[in-house]
């Protein structure tokens, strides 16, 4: 007797084993539901060569395509992801709506006798209660924001927080990008904007409000993605920790944490030939004859003092912020930044 396929609003409960995602990998990439695994039921070949059929042949004969590949793609995955689950395995099973994909994929697994899920209105569903939830869920929240010029070990300060248990958001490590020129994560691309978002939401629904949520001061966009409104403007009122480092050890700490980035010259060499209608011809001179030269630090204190620096204080000035407390850190290291994390975690929070 088969068991009975259940419908269900839900997705992040104990009542599933596991959360699969049957859309194509395509689809997945783009956003998906926390946790959920991808096992297509169609490839992204496959979905557009059953599109194609279906606009220039006809419907009938784009479904009884699509069965041919769903029929054998759920095959695989028995085959091989779902080898090992037992009797008491119970899925959570979604497509783009909760239609035809999901539904195919969930009658066989009620076949099989797994208590079987299926989410009711598909990824759709989901994707509208993250939209819901970014006009609100950070109002609830007591942000602190941690500030510094560049290089001064922010990132560094908010790990080590976290790891004494605080709350803390990692925006660049969610949006993969350091938020600066040369902020690009090496041989790493960025997420798209809307599972930015559903990183950011999963992250702050964990919190408890009743603590404070700390989290680096950023512009509105992070490489090419922006900070949802609602966080941006809780984060543009939030008070302030100011990191205080010198110039030499903020180049000292740019060039060990960029060190990936210092070797694809090439790299370098476009960036700053993108910055020349900024800077001027001498500036551009100046900083590529320092990277030909492989003067790392050289090159590293130049671009804070002409180009990071200014940008920062330019930001200070459009923010009127209450400042909880200024740090001075001698340098970023280890013990330098412990010892900013315990002066941040004895602070009052207003």
């Amino acid at each position: 007797m088969n068991a009975p396929i259940n419908e269900v609003a839900v997705w992040n409960s104990d009542d599933y084993d596991q959360i699969i995602d049957v859309r194509s990998p395509e689809e997945f990439r783009i956003d998906h539901v926390p946790m959920a695994v991808n096992m297509p039921v169609l490839s992204n070949i496959e979905r557009a060569e059953i599109g194609t059929i279906y606009v220039q042949k006809s419907r009938f004969l784009a479904r009884k395509k699509g069965a041919i590949f769903v029929s054998k793609n759920i095959a695989h995955h028995l085959e091989n992801e779902l080898s090992e689950m037992d009797s008491n395995f119970r899925p959570l099973i979604y497509c783009w709506r909760g239609g035809q994909r999901s539904r195919a994929f969930a009658q066989i697994c009620s076949e099989i006798g797994w208590q079987t899920h299926i989410l009711t209105g598909g990824y759709k569903s989901y994707r509208r209660a993250v939209v819901k939830s970014l006009e609100h869920i950070a109002d609830k929240f007591k942000f602190v924001v941690v500030g510094g010029q560049t290089g001064s070990g922010k990132t560094d300060i908010l790990v080590k927080l976290e790891e004494t248990g605080a709350q803390v958001v990692d925006l660049e490590g969610l949006a993969k990008h350091r938020g600066s020129l040369l902020g690009a994560f090496p041989d790493q691309s960025q997420p798209s904007q809307k599972y930015f978002e559903s990183q950011l939401v999963e992250k702050l629904s964990e919190f408890n409000s009743k603590h404070p949520v700390f989290i680096e001061a950023e512009s509105s966009r992070i490489g090419e993605l922006l900070i949802p409104n609602n966080i941006w403007k809780r984060m543009s009122l939030a008070p302030l920790v100011m990191i205080n480092v010198p110039l030499d050890a903020r180049s000292d700490y740019l060039v060990s944490s960029y060190k990936n980035l210092i070797f694809l010259t090439k790299n370098l060499t476009g960036l700053i030939k993108g910055m020349k209608s900024r800077y001027g011809n001498d500036r551009m001179i100046c900083w590529q004859n320092l990277l030909n030269d492989k003067n790392w630090l050289g090159l590293a204190k130049n671009l804070l003092e002409f180009h990071y620096d200014p940008a920062y204080e330019r930001s200070m000035k459009r923010h009127d912020r209450v400042i909880l407390k200024d740090i001075i850190q001698l340098n970023c290291s280890t013990e330098s930044i412990i010892e900013s994390v315990n002066q941040i975690k004895n602070l009052k929070i207003p």
